[in-house]
């Protein structure tokens, strides 16, 4: 009896803190929808794109950048080798739009081990203005893009930053990667925000160039192997805010396979696990894997029927998701529940991933993750 009450209590208490976290970030997030530019004159901006290679949306993706409604605006795309075939894309755009001030930078400064960071450097030092976005190449950027981004800066906001919703799936696996990146990832994220730990996401990130060269630069953000989460750090550190934009924007997907998105999962978790190991720890919670387990032991030992203990968790946890994807105009399709269930299948094996060596795939380069204290303890010091 005590075993069932045990077991019944935890399942409970984690089922309502799922719901809890989708009611938070429903509260910050918006269906996407226009916005009105500033009131006054709109700052220039410079927009920072890191790219490389061909994937299957670059073409829109890259000229969506030369649409943007904001009056003021350059774009900086950097390329690390002058083979990748993504040059060719980008200089036939700049050519294609010429009208929109644009340049293209090739290089690679190795200032971490992180390969984006480093494409990234030689675009923030060329960036003409006081503000500046860097945007994955892989964000479809709806017109008023900056606008949104420009919005979400308050007094106290160090970063204003957008976390990826997924959208065009093509097969199963492909509406599995939504279920992680919308109702699971982006839905935390938001949750997190509305608690006051605003966490960044390296899709999109708008800085005040001033204010991130006085507290030092860019290559601060090789404080970590993952840029994101040392711009957490740096932002609270100032006392100040990461914030999101109230309507996130899309990632295209397309075809993916399990493969892929273990890969990526894999390489994202243990990235938290190095750089934020206290909020990782609880992740193996968030899925429906541990509650169903619980709950399944509790109607075991109450003589309850297993097939209806599973239907009712499982409802209780995906329905509340699926109304979140429909209330904010995210992916929804005949697929969607089961693609969340093969997410929380993999979750406890990507979570336990996080917490082993070895090296993980990074858009073709082998990498080892470690914390910041075990590089530095690999590091001979030096006389």
């Amino acid at each position: 009896m005590e075993l069932t009450f045990i077991a019944a209590s935890l399942s409970t208490a984690l089922i309502l803190s799922n719901a809890a976290s989708i009611s938070l970030a429903a509260s910050r997030l918006k269906r996407r929808g226009t916005i009105a530019p500033p009131a006054g004159k709109s700052q220039p901006v410079s927009i920072v794109v890191p790219s490389r290679g061909v994937e299957a949306f670059t073409h829109e993706t890259l000229e969506r950048t030369f649409a943007l409604d904001w009056p003021h605006y350059e774009l900086i795309f950097c390329v690390a080798h002058a083979d990748d075939p993504v040059v060719k894309l980008i200089n036939r755009a700049i050519a294609r739009f010429s009208k929109v001030p644009a340049r293209l930078l090739i290089g690679d400064d190795r200032v971490s081990a992180n390969p984006k960071l480093n494409n990234c450097v030689k675009g923030w030092e060329a960036a003409r203005h006081s503000w500046v976005i860097l945007a994955d190449s892989n964000v479809l950027m709806p017109r008023d893009y900056v606008e949104h981004m420009m919005a979400a800066w308050r007094p106290d906001t160090g970063l204003v930053c957008s976390t990826p919703i997924g959208s065009r799936p093509e097969g199963f696996w492909a509406d599995v990667e939504c279920a992680f990146l919308n109702t699971l990832q982006a839905r935390w994220q938001y949750a997190g925000e509305a608690l006051g730990l605003g966490f960044a996401q390296g899709k999109s990130m708008l800085w005040n160039k001033p204010m991130l060269n006085a507290n030092g630069g860019i290559r601060a953000l090789a404080a970590e192997i993952a840029e994101d989460a040392a711009a957490t750090k740096l932002v609270n550190g100032l006392g100040l805010r990461v914030n999101l934009v109230a309507a996130p924007f899309e990632q295209p997907l397309g075809q993916r396979t399990v493969g892929e998105i273990w890969s990526r999962q894999a390489r994202w978790a243990r990235l938290r696990r190095v750089t934020f190991p206290l909020f990782f720890a609880p992740e193996l919670l968030t899925g429906a894997a541990v509650p169903l387990a619980l709950a399944l032991v509790a109607a075991a030992s109450a003589g309850v029927s297993l097939w209806a203990t599973a239907i009712a968790v499982l409802a209780a946890f995906y329905l509340p998701e699926c109304a979140l994807a429909l209330s904010k105009g995210w992916h929804l399709s005949p697929r969607t529940v089961a693609a969340m269930i093969a997410r929380d299948v993999m979750l406890p094996f990507i979570w336990a991933r996080g917490w082993l060596g070895g090296a993980v795939d990074w858009r073709g380069n082998a990498m080892i993750i470690r914390t910041k204290a075990a590089e530095l303890e690999e590091t001979p010091s030096r006389a």
